[in-house]
């Protein structure tokens, strides 16, 4: 263990520190980026790098750091989130099925149902929250759960230890999205989940310009299964973007301070404005469904949705929006709002959206660094009659 890998570090020391020390030739502060392809073998004995598809000294880093966050046995980086998740299905066997939160993200939906059916692999769309009704669907060749909590777009809380225990009896491995969180403000791995995945595009890299993804192993089995298939498929980012999700993780911890109170703030500004219908957010959920929230997060991070009383006047509010971006993606800098119904979830057919409350009034919200005032002023003025 290096002097940069103290345990007792917080968090926001830890993430500060991100790659320092990995310049063991000349000392950069700054983890470099090795933009290299191969490496030099004298005398044709391999190192610890040959190529940079299997490794890579500026992803090394960046996954490390990741790691140190989550606590993890192992962390991997992938080219986007979408193929994080891919590699991790990819684990499984013609028959074997999944259960995924049943108001996921779309593309994890789009993945299951036109990707991996294909192959063998079922999935089945079901209630997290209801642990009854997940042990119902949990049968003898479900091998994977993927949970989102809180789920996107509807921020909805699942239990992690009960699920986890749950999964865990039925022979099964937990797989918990926590992109919307990160490990600054939750810790699936400590709830009991087998791995954190990441849309690392999101709030780990935090300024909307790179693609990335990720998962942290709990477990040195876990790791080495999914290193030798992520070497197998080369769905690896490059060099640049690992250092740019490298650079973007140094400021995670007050980026996410500021991003939660911003939300907090224009929470409950719309949970009382006379358009809106209804707020999704972990902090004004129901008082049962909150201390669940809390009882294995730290904060309640920067995302939330809205309902508009009249659905037709969701146009009209993105384009009179000036410091909030119309546009899909979240977890960047800037304020983004987004139209799940039409945008992020139109993939789900239109039956399984208006069920689960995915409806055209619906819109986003993902909450930026901005001055509150600006963001609560654009708002008031999009909303206005």
């Amino acid at each position: 263990m290096s002097a940069h890998e103290f345990p007792n570090w917080h968090l926001e020391s830890l993430t500060a520190h991100s790659g320092v020390g990995y310049d063991p030739v000349y000392g950069a502060v700054s983890t470099p980026v090795y933009q290299t392809v191969t490496y030099q073998h004298p005398g044709s004995e391999l190192g610890p790098y040959d190529y940079s598809r299997t490794e890579n000294p500026t992803r090394h880093a960046t996954q490390e750091a990741i790691n140190r966050l989550e606590k993890g046995a192992g962390t991997l980086l992938y080219s986007s989130g979408m193929a994080a998740l891919t590699v991790l299905v990819q684990t499984l066997q013609q028959g074997d099925h999944v259960l995924i939160t049943e108001d996921a993200y779309g593309g994890t939906y789009r993945i299951m149902v036109d990707l991996f059916s294909k192959f063998g692999v079922s999935s089945s769309m079901v209630n997290t929250r209801d642990l009854n009704q997940v042990e119902d669907h949990l049968g003898p060749r479900t091998r994977l759960v993927i949970v989102e909590t809180p789920s996107n777009p509807l921020l909805r809380i699942s239990p992690l230890a009960e699920l986890a225990e749950l999964v865990h009896a039925h022979h099964a491995e937990l797989a918990v999205d926590n992109t919307f969180m990160t490990a600054v403000r939750q810790r699936p791995l400590e709830m009991g989940a087998d791995y954190s995945v990441y849309s690392a595009t999101k709030y780990l890299a935090g300024h909307n310009d790179v693609l990335a993804g990720a998962i942290v192993c709990k477990a040195p089995e876990q790791y080495r299964r999914l290193n030798d298939l992520t070497n197998a498929t080369g769905s690896v980012p490059g060099p640049w973007d690992a250092w740019l999700l490298l650079r973007g993780l140094k400021p995670l911890a007050i980026r996410m301070d500021r991003q939660e109170n911003n939300a907090r703030a224009l929470a409950q500004f719309l949970s009382t404005h006379d358009r809106v219908r209804s707020v999704y957010y972990p902090e004004l959920a129901e008082p049962s469904v909150k201390a669940v929230h809390m009882e294995q997060a730290s904060g309640y991070g920067a995302m939330l949705s809205f309902l508009l009383k009249d659905p037709d006047t969701h146009i009209a509010l993105m384009d009179r929006l000036k410091v909030i971006l119309p546009a899909v993606s979240l977890g960047g800098v800037e304020s983004l709002i987004t139209h799940p119904y039409n945008e992020t979830h139109r993939e789900l057919p239109e039956p399984m959206r208006r069920k689960l409350g995915i409806i055209p009034g619906l819109m986003r919200l993902s909450v930026g660094i901005e001055h509150i005032d600006d963001l609560l002023n654009d708002l008031s003025d999009g909303l206005r009659d």
